[in-house]
């Protein structure tokens, strides 16, 4: 997402011009400041009082070149929990766009254990992959789930497991199966069983919501009639930074999600902004305009222990941590125009990153640490781009007219970002390569500000 200083939509509203007075001093630089000042409020003007609330719904445009045929049979005894685990497993594997799911019915009966497997049936279908299982009562509520991944081809099995469950886990148990599908199939760990985050505005309210992956179980955190920008999952995902202009400036806020409990993080004088965690979750990386211009922070995770990483007469902004924590991309304006560059975490030495064009923002590091997305605007567009980092070789990602925010799923694979369509805001995801898209929209409000949450540990 952009930052503050660099505004197209985030909340440097036009009754609230916060620009430090170190980015608006020189005549070009005004002009540059004000165009997204005026870009942000047209663009939450477009966003119209919505009435109510339900869950994203996710369309799938595209899929891979290579689609894994897989089918998966109704688990016997699903049908006395509260959803079907089998077609909560078809859906997240249908949503990624790798897996042509084969309908199982009319094959009777249908199989629970591998020896049940006729492996003609299925591969006269045209499955290459079978998911089996059962679900039986235990004490105290419970189930047992017993699940197996059969390879059709090979008439071999590939995985198998049992859960012990209550109905209150059974959709993150599902995820949690397609994520093990997933990864045996495509050798990549799935990210299905994990959470996101977005900021939904309907009317005057602004609510910060976490649901799964999916778009299921949304729930809100933190609500205000004034904007919440800048979500910011800790490396644990348990907690939240975030940026609230509820006390009539920006102020970042960290939320602890099991308890409900939030903290000022931030709230020094002028503007408090673009929060990003450490790989280790000791730290965030904040931009503040304390000291004059917006310049990068590194602040303890608890309070206190601040110290400049930054420091230019430009506007430096939206810190992202490599993985292994020993740099940082940033935004800056220094050559001129904004662009991304790279930093020591310590601060130090600045490498620049970007050169193609004159508009390039919001970077953010790949999982892997081997490339990284970023927006750029061309043509009055504003797209996503991915850049590797060794090669320097880029590739277009979107050709929306008003792409912005990525975030990349825990696995690297998707890169969630916050798009424009029909005049509402609107969440979407595209493969790292540009070829599968995804649309998650709800059927009233406007969605913004997304971040994928860190893999899920333990049960």
């Amino acid at each position: 997402m952009i930052s503050i200083a660099f505004r197209r939509s985030r909340a440097l509203r036009p009754t609230c011009p916060i620009a430090s007075a170190a980015a608006i001093r020189a005549p070009g630089r005004q002009r540059f400041v004000w165009t997204f000042i005026v870009l942000f409020a047209a663009l939450w003007l477009a966003f119209a009082s919505r009435l109510g609330w339900a869950a994203l719904t996710i369309e799938i445009i595209g899929g891979g070149e290579r689609q894994i045929p897989v089918a998966i049979a109704p688990l016997a005894g699903e049908a006395g929990l509260e959803q079907r685990i089998s077609e909560i497993v078809a859906a997240d594997l249908a949503r990624s766009g790798l897996f042509r799911m084969i309908d199982p019915g009319g094959i009777t009966p249908m199989p629970v254990e591998p020896g049940e497997v006729r492996y003609g049936d299925w591969s006269a279908r045209g499955a290459e992959a079978l998911v089996i299982g059962a679900v039986t009562p235990a004490a105290n509520g419970r189930f047992e789930l017993r699940f197996r991944l059969m390879d059709v081809l090979k008439q071999s099995q590939l995985a198998g497991f049992s859960y012990s469950i209550s109905n209150a886990q059974v959709r993150n148990t599902a995820h949690r199966i397609a994520d093990i599908i997933y990864e045996k199939l495509l050798g990549v760990p799935g990210a299905f069983a994990t959470r996101i985050t977005y900021v939904v505005k309907q009317g005057t309210r602004f609510e910060l919501q976490v649901a799964d992956a999916d778009g299921h179980g949304a729930q809100t955190v933190v609500a205000s009639n004034e904007p919440i920008i800048s979500p910011a999952w800790s490396p644990e995902g348990n907690r939240i930074a975030y940026v609230s202009f509820e006390q009539r400036k920006p102020i970042v806020y960290v939320q602890t999600l099991s308890s409900g409990q939030r903290r000022v993080l931030a709230n020094f004088r002028g503007s408090n902004s673009s929060p990003a965690w450490s790989p280790d979750g000791r730290r965030l990386a904040v931009v503040l305009t304390r000291d004059g211009n917006s310049q990068i922070y590194s602040i303890d995770a608890e309070g206190g222990g601040i110290s400049r990483l930054s420091n230019s007469a430009s506007i430096d902004t939206e810190p992202n941590f490599s993985p292994d924590g020993q740099s940082i991309l940033f935004t800056s304006d220094r050559g001129g125009s904004p662009q991304i560059y790279r930093m020591p975490a310590s601060g130090g030495a600045v490498e620049r990153l970007t050169f193609d064009g004159t508009y390039n923002v919001s970077p953010r590091y790949s999982p892997d640490g081997k490339s990284f997305v970023y927006v750029q605007r061309n043509g009055g567009r504003f797209s996503l781009i991915l850049q590797e980092l060794g090669t320097r070789q880029v590739i277009p990602l979107t050709e929306g007219a008003m792409d912005e925010s990525p975030s990349f799923a825990p696995n690297g694979r998707m890169v969630m970002y916050a798009s424009i369509q029909r005049g509402r805001g609107i969440l979407a995801a595209v493969s790292n390569d540009g070829r599968i898209k995804q649309r998650l929209t709800v059927q009233a409000g406007d969605v913004r500000e997304p971040a994928w949450g860190p893999m899920q540990k333990g049960f």
